[in-house]
């Protein structure tokens, strides 16, 4: 019998494992924390997701523990996260740096986030005629095209919006691949730029940013995280930038179940 290699028989990097509740100290930090494959479960749709119960208890504690330091950052609007985590409200950055809502309470207000020329947007809206089962979302101030359900279309649809980009040069628009969605947006604004403005107002200002995500377009908040003097983990990724890795989004909501029950928080 072969000897295992060392490759095979070394520990695993830190950056590798889940971080250990310990490094989080809830009454100095701010939670920010991407929804779709690091809160909740990917489904066939983006409406189809579920929220489980003890998750909406988890992130009540959360909010309550953190003084209101708590906030969901999504590409989802604002309108489409609270229905989704109805009757729940909190703080948020949505549309990808779009929109910010600092409090339950409050109104969500735009980022100075210009949206994409309504000409182009027909024009990419219209690429979900490729092929059934290409779902398009129009999340306002930008179009996702999603092909979960029909995964041998993705060649053509960033043919497409390829095609168009090379037809308008001068557009500001910025193509963000996800996990079986194409999305397009203006190029002025990113989840780390809402992250920056939310992190400048109370409760968030003077505190440690935490953020969780998992896809490319949570990697502009993992890379500004060192600079806001915060740390960042990721979700069956790999980033230069984090400090630890959850393999999946259960042990997420386990990992902040464990913080809420360290800091005593029922």
């Amino acid at each position: 019998m072969n000897s295992p290699s060392a490759a095979e028989t070394a520990a695993p990097s830190p950056r590798s494992q889940p971080p250990s509740p310990d490094a989080v100290d809830l009454s100095a930090s701010a939670m920010l924390l991407d929804i779709d494959g690091t809160l909740l479960d990917f489904a066939p749709t983006p409406r189809e997701v579920w929220v489980p119960p003890e998750l909406e208890r988890t992130l009540r504690a959360l909010y309550q523990r953190t003084s209101g330091a708590l906030a969901l950052v999504s590409g989802r609007s604002i309108n489409d996260i609270d229905l989704i985590f109805a009757p729940l409200r909190l703080p948020a950055v949505g549309g990808h740096g779009a929109e910010m809502r600092l409090s339950p309470d409050s109104d969500a207000v735009a980022t100075h986030a210009p949206p994409l020329d309504p000409e182009l947007k027909s024009r990419l809206a219209a690429i979900a005629r490729i092929s059934p089962g290409i779902l398009l979302e129009d999340k306002g101030y930008s179009l996702a095209l999603h092909y979960r359900l029909a995964p041998h279309a993705e060649r053509a649809i960033y043919e497409s919006v390829a095609a168009i980009r090379a037809e308008n040069p001068d557009a500001p628009l910025e193509v963000m691949p996800g996990k079986a969605v194409c999305e397009i947006k203006h190029s002025g604004f990113t989840k780390a730029s809402g992250v920056k403005e939310l992190m400048t107002h109370a409760p968030f200002c003077g505190r440690k940013p935490v953020f969780i995500g998992d896809d490319v377009t949570d990697e502009t908040v993992f890379a500004i995280m060192p600079e806001l003097e915060g740390l960042a983990y990721a979700v069956a990724r790999e980033s230069e930038f984090v400090a630890g890795q959850f393999q999946e989004p259960r042990e997420v909501r386990e990992w902040l179940g464990k913080l809420v029950d360290r800091a005593g928080v029922s």
